[in-house]
């Protein structure tokens, strides 16, 4: 079953949802900009995140762009159109809060990229669980090269690639292709564009035939983990365990693997 969810506002549809077989598609829908995300755009996505977070049925989240491009970053139009510090301030709070809301919400979320992911684009790519890129596209932090150092994608770049090469994207402000994007863990995969959709589709719906209450507890116990010393994840990951093996869906699982049968989740 599928169903379209747009989220509008007076003028267009910024963000566009699909619902299928336990996948949420949300698109990002301002083609003619390259999918720069305004203060509309990121509003708009995430007023869908949070609906998802919500929403029981949704076990993961495919995250793409309308058009030639994934995301040019922020709309520098839009910027320089209000030049305050408060506006600044709220633009770069905002924004900060969208892409903590990603890595967040319960659900995995897969980053679908085509064409360019730049600045708080490539951004959006880094902070996404998964990221599947076709070989056409491009990934740069260029903001060095306008005077405005990508310092919040930096936060995301520096978490997802090894410090050298997130410095050399951030300081040279180069594009650099969807190979070299895979060699340094910037995307998980790159494929032949006419392979994305296929590709993306088969992760997603692995990932939606998965006990919903245990992703949402593995997402959670990853990002707390990841920043902690070896000791303290260690202690932290084993009290996750003992919570997670007490719940019923482990028990199915466990038995079901046992008996050599289907699980069935109840998500509990």
């Amino acid at each position: 079953m599928s169903a379209a969810i747009p989220t509008s506002t007076a003028t267009e549809t910024l963000v566009l949802r699909e619902d299928r077989d336990g996948v949420a598609t949300l698109t990002l829908n301002r083609p003619q900009a390259r999918n720069a995300l305004s203060v509309g755009l990121m509003a708009a996505l995430q007023a869908e995140l949070d609906a998802v977070h919500e929403d029981a049925s949704v076990r993961a989240v495919v995250l793409t762009g309308a058009g030639p491009a994934f995301c040019a970053g922020h709309d520098l139009k839009e910027m320089r159109a209000s030049p305050s510090r408060e506006a600044y301030e709220s633009l770069f709070v905002q924004c900060s809060k969208l892409m903590l809301t990603v890595s967040r919400i319960r659900q995995p979320v897969i980053a679908k990229v085509h064409g360019i992911a730049t600045a708080a684009g490539c951004q959006l790519v880094a902070t996404c669980d998964l990221a599947y890129c076709a070989d056409e596209a491009r990934f740069a932090t260029p903001g060095v090269n306008i005077g405005l150092f990508c310092s919040t994608p930096m936060v995301a770049l520096s978490r997802a690639v090894g410090r050298k090469a997130a410095m050399e994207m951030l300081l040279l402000g180069d594009l650099i292709d969807a190979a070299e994007a895979e060699r340094i863990g910037l995307v998980n995969r790159a494929v032949p564009a006419d392979r994305l959709d296929a590709t993306v589709q088969a992760a997603a719906t692995k990932i939606a035939s998965k006990s919903p209450l245990t992703l949402a507890i593995g997402k959670e116990a990853f990002y707390r983990q990841i920043d902690l010393d070896v000791e303290q994840a260690y202690a932290y990951a084993a009290k996750v365990m003992t919570e997670n093996m007490m719940a019923r869906d482990a028990a199915e699982g466990i038995d079901a693997f046992i008996a050599k049968r289907q699980p069935v989740w109840c998500g509990q």
